[in-house]
Formats: C-alpha cells, structure tokens, sequence
C-alpha cells in the first residue's frame, strides 16, 4: 500500500519569488505553495518582471488583491451573525458564521454548506482553509475546514485575537500554509437587522497567490506522477504527502534538511499506521504534524534562496568595487611609468617601446574603469526606475533632477484643512513600506496651495499639511532623521491659478526622494524647473538639504486650519 501511495503521489514544481534592492526585501512574508498564472474574476493583479542569472528568470509572481467587508467586532459586546456567500467559482456555497467577542480573544462558530471536494479547482488543491484578513491586508490562517455530515456540509469553531476583519475561505494543497491561493470559494457578508458591532465598512485589500498547475519554471525542481484521492486513507494524509513533495520540490532537503527529515518521518508513520495498522486517529495525528514539519522546512528554505541571493549580489556589487579600484591604480601606476620612461632620452628606442606598451596598459586600466564605472551607473539607474514603478503603484511618481517626486493631490485631504484621509494614510503606508527597503534614502515632504487667500494663509496650510504628511510616515517606523518637512505657500504652481482645474493642481504635497542608492543628492527646489520631470537624470549636485522647516501643529490637532476672513 505505501509503495502505491508513493507512485500515485504528485509532485510539483513550485517558484520562489523575490523583490530585492540595496540589502533589503521587499517582500514581507513567504508565498502560498500554489501559483502561477493570471487571477480569478472581480480581481486586479500585478506582475513582477523576473530578474535574472545568466539568462534564466529566478521568479515570476503575480499579486492579486480582492476587497471584502471588514468587521469591527465591539470588544466584549455578546455575539452577532455574519453570513457567507459563494463567489463565481464556487456560486452555490454559503452559509452563517456566529461570531463572539470575548475577554481576549474573538470565537466564531462557521457554518458552510454546498463545499464541493477542493480538488475540483486542482489536483494540487486537497482541503479548504478559513482566513482572517485585517482591514490592512494581513492574512491569518484561522484553521482547516473538513466536512462534517454530509460531504458538502462543513463546520468550524475558531478563536482569533484579532477585532476588525473579514473572513474568507480559500481551497489550498494542505491546511497549514501561511499565505491565502486565490482560489477564494467563499467571504463573509453583512446581514441586515443582525449583523451587529460594525463600526463602519471597511475595504480589506489583501495579497493573494494565483492559482493553476504546477510548471517548469527557470528549471530548478520538477517532479511527476498526480495524486489521486483514495477515500479508504484520510484526507490528511494526502495533504502530508502533498507538503513533503512541495518542500522538496523547493529544495528544502539542501536549506533544511532537518525539518524536511522531521517531516518525512512523521509521514513514514502516518502511512505506516494507514497500510498496516488502519488506526484513522494515529494516521491523522502523524499527517498533521508531518504538515507542519514540512511547511517549516519549506518557509526555511524561501528564507535561505533568498538570504543567498542576495548574498551573492552583495558579493558581485563589491567584486566590481573592488576591480575598479584595482583598475584605478593599475592606470596610475602605468602613467607614473610612461613619466620615467619619457625622461630617460639616453635609451631612447627601448624607452620609447616601453612607453608605447606602457600605454597601451594604460589605455586597458581605462577602459576597465569606465566599464565599472557604467556598470555602477546602470545599476543606479535600475534600482531608481525600479523604485519609481514601485511608487508609481501608489502615487504619481515622476523623475526629476532632484530626485524621484511623487504628487499627493489636493483630493487626499479635507478642503481648507490638513488632517489625512483614511485613503491618504492607506497610500502614505504603502510608501513607507517601500521606502524602508531601501537604505539611505531621503525625503523631502513640500507642501503647495493655490493663490487664493492670504501669503500668511497658504504658507500655513502649506506647511502644517506637509508636516501632516512627515509625521504619519514617521509613525510608519521611517527613520525621522531623513525626512524633512516645508512648506512654499502659493509659490511654484505647476498650473495656471485662474482655472479651477489649474488651482486643483496646484493644492498638492509633493514628496521627493534622493539618496546615493539611487544616484541622486538631496537637493532644494529651484525656480529653473528643479522639479520638472526629466528623460536623463543630471548629474547631483555637490548640495546639503538643509535644516528640517516644520510648521507647529496647534494643540487642539483637530486638522482645521484657520481661512482668512473674506
């Protein structure tokens, strides 16, 4: 029995993504086991360009988002109701869900019916798991949903110690993944006249992996032969042998072969007790902790490919540092040798022939260092357009001379004031985030209004909603030392002021990044076009930015500023 098991036993090819940048990553957690092509409905999505080595693409990722209804559960208030409805691919699921908030924890007691066998989507996919989104995005796996009953009928009873979120069910290779697939079969909704405890609605954007079998993929792993379910062994079993052959196919017997031994032990024992023994308790016990042996060691291994990789990069970066200091010297020493052999006249034919491969050394040394020196540049180059699309995600960004500008619209705060949105904040997060990948940088925050009211007005605002700006992303843990805060009143309009729409353009913060990661020094705005996007970076001025100008936040911190009287 366990050597028919071990034939019918799929195997998979699954790719490890990564972001990187100057010694940092941008990517916050590990994938979910199961990805490849383009989303389900009613979703957007995102590709990554692949990075390469020698030619072969290391990842390919693309990230999908779905908004849902996010619930503030009141703390310690009784229980409410919450309903569950079927998306497209699964139209027919639904069900209710009692959702309790306690002292320190929230329990929610599920129930789901119409959920067809999960590898309906997949062969890969063998069970479905219920999440927990925050309204910032972050995923929990709450636990594994298994028929009870009747085969299309499930119950779950959870604890979580979140308050405010949404509920999905997604169907997944085993149950102890620690990132949602997109394959989403269900999501709470809010039921009228018994859904209590909302504060207000709130859009959960999460990341989601997508869907679609297991492919060859820059040639790392590959492996054969599909599972087929065989309902005498239990269901955990399969999705054991499923996690055991995903880390495998990821490389965990070379990143972590302890954990992967853990869990190919464990699973040795579940199949033992399934062939020999027929004891459906042990044969369950051991599968499950063969899961999560193995989603260990496969989370070990995503973490050590790309400690590695960045190793290596960080290796290559100084070995070109090094060559072009190296060829430096090799050119000054050469032409200190041209020197001497120019003066020694007495033997001038041998000298002469000296001087000329002296030269020809030297011209090689040059050559050498010009190479490494555009190396550097285009390096620069790629990690600021990089950033840009990253940014540009978020908020308009364009290229300037002083540096990458992103423009937050007049829109992102409250007419005559400059306390943030909530879609302002969510934006300014997102920044922060990248920002923090990468190292060095500098911020300038700027603040602009049109020119109706007074100077004393426009510098104000100007001024109080730029610090708005700097304080929130210094509360997003970016380091306040570089970031900088000021404001320019009605000066420098990007559009003409005697229009709505041109004064709609003017009303903006302007966020400017700089930094030698990107090639670019600090620099302050300046009445020829500093900002004015460009297809060509110039070259950085030899310029400090100067003291951090802030505007004073009035105490009451209502986020009102003060109109002039008309």
């Amino acid at each position: 029995m366990q050597s028919e098991i071990g034939k019918r036993c799929l195997s998979f090819l699954f790719v490890f993504s990564f972001v990187f940048s100057t010694g940092a990553w941008v990517l916050a957690q590990e994938q979910n086991p199961t990805q490849t092509s383009p989303s389900i409905q009613d979703q957007t999505e995102t590709t990554a360009n692949p990075d390469a080595r020698q030619g072969e693409p290391l990842y390919k990722i693309t990230v999908v988002g779905r908004d849902i209804p996010a619930i503030n559960y009141f703390h310690r208030q009784g229980s409410t109701k919450i309903g569950f409805q079927g998306t497209s691919l699964l139209p027919a699921a639904h069900g209710d869900a009692k959702v309790e908030a306690r002292l320190g924890r929230t329990v929610i007691d599920a129930d789901l019916v119409h959920m067809v066998p999960a590898n309906s989507f997949g062969p890969e996919y063998l069970t479905y798991v219920l999440w927990a989104i925050t309204p910032e995005g972050r995923p929990m796996n709450l636990g594994e949903v298994l028929p009870s009953g009747s085969k299309d009928e499930s119950h779950i009873t959870v604890t979580t110690d979140l308050q405010a979120f949404g509920l999905v069910v997604t169907a997944e290779p085993y149950y102890a993944v620690t990132m949602p697939s997109d394959v989403v079969v269900a999501q709470n909704f809010v039921l009228e006249d018994k859904t209590t405890g909302v504060i207000e609605p709130i859009n959960a954007h999460y990341s989601l992996l997508p869907r679609g079998a297991y492919e060859e993929t820059a040639g790392r792993h590959s492996v054969l032969h599909p599972i087929t379910r065989d309902e005498r062994s239990p269901l955990e079993l399969y999705e054991a042998m499923n996690a055991v052959q995903i880390a495998e196919a990821g490389g965990a017997a070379q990143y972590a072969p302890d954990s992967l031994a853990t869990a190919k032990n464990e699973l040795q024992n579940a199949q033992g007790f399934d062939t020999n023994i027929h004891d459906r308790k042990q044969t369950i016990t051991y599968a499950r902790e063969a899961v999560q042996a193995a989603e260990d060691a496969r989370i070990i291994t995503i973490r050590k490919i790309q400690a590695a990789d960045q190793a290596a990069t960080m290796q290559q970066r100084d070995q070109a540092q090094q060559q072009a200091q190296l060829a430096q010297q090799q050119a000054d020493q050469a032409q200190q040798l041209a020197q001497q052999q120019a003066q020694a006249r007495a033997e001038a034919e041998r000298q002469a022939e000296q001087a000329r491969l002296a030269q020809q050394q030297a011209e090689q040394a040059r050559q050498q260092a010009e190479q490494a020196q555009q190396q550097a540049s285009q390096s620069e180059m790629q990690m600021r357009e990089q950033l840009r699309q990253q940014l540009n995600n978020v908020l308009e960004t364009r290229e300037t001379a002083r540096g990458l500008i992103m423009n937050m619209s007049d829109v992102l705060f409250d007419f005559n004031k400059y306390s943030l949105k909530p879609e302002a904040r969510e934006k300014l997060a997102k920044v922060s985030g990248i920002l923090l990948a990468y190292s060095g940088l500098k911020l300038q925050v700027e603040g602009y209004t049109d020119s109706i009211g007074s100077d004393e007005y426009n510098q104000k605002l100007s001024e109080q909603r730029a610090d708005s700006v700097r304080t929130y992303l210094v509360s997003q843990s970016v380091v306040s030392d570089n970031i900088s805060a000021q404001g320019f009143g009605k000066n420098d309009p990007v559009a003409d002021n005697s229009s709505d729409a041109g004064r709609a353009q003017n009303r903006r913060v302007e966020l400017v990044v700089s930094g030698a990661a990107i090639g670019i020094q600090q620099q302050q705005p300046s009445p020829q076009g500093m900002n004015a996007p460009v297809n060509q970076p110039s070259a950085p001025a030899n310029t400090q930015a100067p003291a951090n100008t802030q505007a004073q936040i009035p105490a009451d911190r209502t986020g009102t500023s003060n109109p002039p009287q008309q």
